[in-house]
């Protein structure tokens, strides 16, 4: 459009910024969509995708100087040859860590939606109920019934398979047909159901990959290489989904490599007219407006935007009035849990490499059960059987050890506890004015830790496993705790919550800025508590709301 002005403008084109490009484009704006990485093309640039391992050159393992250039990176499990590419350049991106904090960060075109895990849950009425019942924080200003037909919207288009349990605090969605639990889990399912009386449930994961074709999609052919990109578009991305269809409508207009540094503000309006974008390849300014601005960027690097815009009328920034802009960061805790070996099932296998495992909700605080901490976790995992890769200690070498490794080994079965984090105020991101990154532009400066709640579940998630698992007839349990730092869970929260107050939140209940009505928030930034189940299916949920409900508003006039 002419003069770099346009209806909308999105920042970021991962999971929520591609869906609020979709439902703005379909309802008739002319959407301009920022993204600060550079181009990802579904299918021809997932390079990897459908190479074998054995043709990369370090067969999966990173090199040494990969080791030094992405230390953050190689804290966990993201560390692999396959992906590399896919994370931030740290050496250009750096930021401070006053407590340790683990940020995972993908800045190309899609974002984490490549990335991604895909587990897809509701929150339950009980989740939009508990900082209310619990006296933390603020209470959310919606309800279930306020999102639920939102849930059942994003559900719908994405593709979600799973199976319905009527589990009242895990809501049931609508479901594409789900994956199958192998044989030791539909045998441990109906043990742990009958041990602990109905009241804990094991069932197949909920997951954005799609079982059936769908929306001119082939749909899931079991390789479990999803975060390589899948060319079968067997996943909910950016690229496979909502991108095209917003490029659909003819109303989209992509522009990468574009920085946005801040919303522009228009103090006498009351209004944001824009934002500013630093171009990552020539290194220049410029400016781009619109009637309504969507901040998509993820929890963190929107509260950053924020932080910088409008300090001319707030000096901590644009939606800082209520002194909570950057505070309440939450994650799910995690890399903690149990496995053991279930015996008897030696002539049983299981068919492809199935892309989700087994998911236990949580029953922690749920009914009768009390605990001494507030909240609870859930439990992802799987039943399988050691492969060639296994250590059989009784035969180390020879003729009679390949002969062994050529059948499946013992079947193994584990799980990892996911916990809730409650919003503590304390819990917070700055601006590091000292350091800057390669633009010139101030870093953040990650200061959140997990504290006695969450460390009194931790203990919790083991004790219960074990005892699961027991109730399994498993043998020779191991349990483990990795400890986890902030962030880990890539899964950042709440830096920009919504309330009903402007006095103690920074958006409402539309995923308003108060300070700024046509600027929404709507990546993991707007959360008011956290809940255990992945987030992403309710960032999607509140996507789709705000986007309806600001053209609503545009077209009142209201904007």
């Amino acid at each position: 459009m002419a003069d770099n002005t346009y209806d909308a403008i999105v920042v970021g084109s991962g999971i929520s910024g591609g869906w609020a490009a979709k439902e703005l484009c379909e309802k008739g704006l002319k959407v301009l969509l920022l993204e600060r990485g550079g181009p990802h093309e579904h299918i021809t640039d997932y390079k990897n995708a459908t190479k074998n391992i054995w043709e990369f050159a370090h067969r999966g393992d990173t090199t040494p100087e990969q080791r030094k250039k992405y230390p953050v990176i190689h804290r966990g499990w993201a560390a692999q040859e396959q992906v590399m590419d896919a994370w931030a350049n740290e050496e250009d991106c750096p930021y401070t860590e006053v407590k340790p904090f683990t940020w995972w960060r993908s800045y190309r075109f899609g974002g984490r939606s490549v990335l991604w895990g895909r587990h897809s849950y509701r929150w339950s009425p009980m989740d939009f109920e508990a900082n209310a019942k619990d006296g933390i924080a603020v209470p959310w200003p919606v309800n279930y019934n306020d999102i639920a037909p939102w849930y059942d919207h994003v559900e719908k288009f994405a593709g979600i398979s799973g199976s319905k349990e009527g589990i009242p605090n895990l809501p049931d969605g609508q479901f594409l047909p789900p994956f199958p639990l192998n044989i030791v889990e539909k045998d441990v399912a109906a043990r742990i159901k009958e041990k602990f009386k109905n009241e804990r449930h094991l069932i197949i994961g909920r997951v954005a990959n799609i079982t059936v074709p769908h929306n001119e999609r082939p749909g899931c052919q079991y390789r479990d290489r999803c975060w390589e990109g899948c060319p079968f578009g067997g996943y909910f991305s950016t690229q496979s989904s909502t991108y095209p269809a917003a490029l659909k409508t003819g109303n989209l207009t992509v522009r990468p490599y574009s920085l946005v540094s801040q919303v522009l503000y228009d103090k006498d309006k009351k209004k944001a007219t824009g934002v500013e974008v630093l171009d990552t390849e020539d290194n220049k300014t410029y400016q781009f407006n619109a009637k309504i601005v969507f901040l998509c960027a993820s929890a963190l690097n929107s509260a950053w935007i924020l932080m910088r815009s409008a300090t001319d009328v707030w000096a901590d920034g644009l939606g800082s009035s209520s002194g909570e802009l950057g505070h309440n960061i939450m994650d799910h805790h995690y890399n903690i849990g149990a496995n053991g070996t279930i015996e008897g099932y030696e002539d049983k296998y299981y068919y492809g490499r199935r892309p989700t495992g087994f998911y236990i909700p949580r029953f922690a605080n749920v009914g009768a059960d009390k605990r001494d901490y507030l909240r609870g976790f859930g439990y992802q995992g799987s039943a399988s059987r050691s492969g060639w890769s296994r250590e059989i200690a009784e035969m180390n070498i020879g003729a009679d050890l390949k002969e062994a490794l050529t059948e499946p080994g013992a079947w193994q079965m584990g799980a990892t506890g996911f916990g809730e984090i409650l919003p503590y105020h304390e819990n917070k991101i700055t601006l590091d004015k000292n350091k800057k990154d390669k633009w010139g532009l101030p870093v953040l400066s990650m200061d959140a830790e997990l504290k006695e709640n969450e460390m009194k579940m931790r203990k919790d998630i083991v004790i219960e496993m074990v005892a699961m698992l027991e109730a399994a007839g498993a043998k020779n349990i191991n349990t483990y705790d990795g400890g986890h730092a902030m962030g880990h869970g890539i899964h950042e929260m709440g830096t920009a919550r919504m309330g009903n107050d402007p006095k103690t939140s920074v958006l409402n209940k539309w995923n308003q800025v108060w300070d700024a009505p046509n600027v929404f928030v709507t990546d993991g930034s707007f959360m008011t508590s956290s809940a255990c189940q992945n987030p992403s299916l309710t960032y999607m949920a509140f996507t789709a709301r705000a986007a309806n409900y600001a053209v609503e508003e545009l077209k009142k006039q209201n904007l």
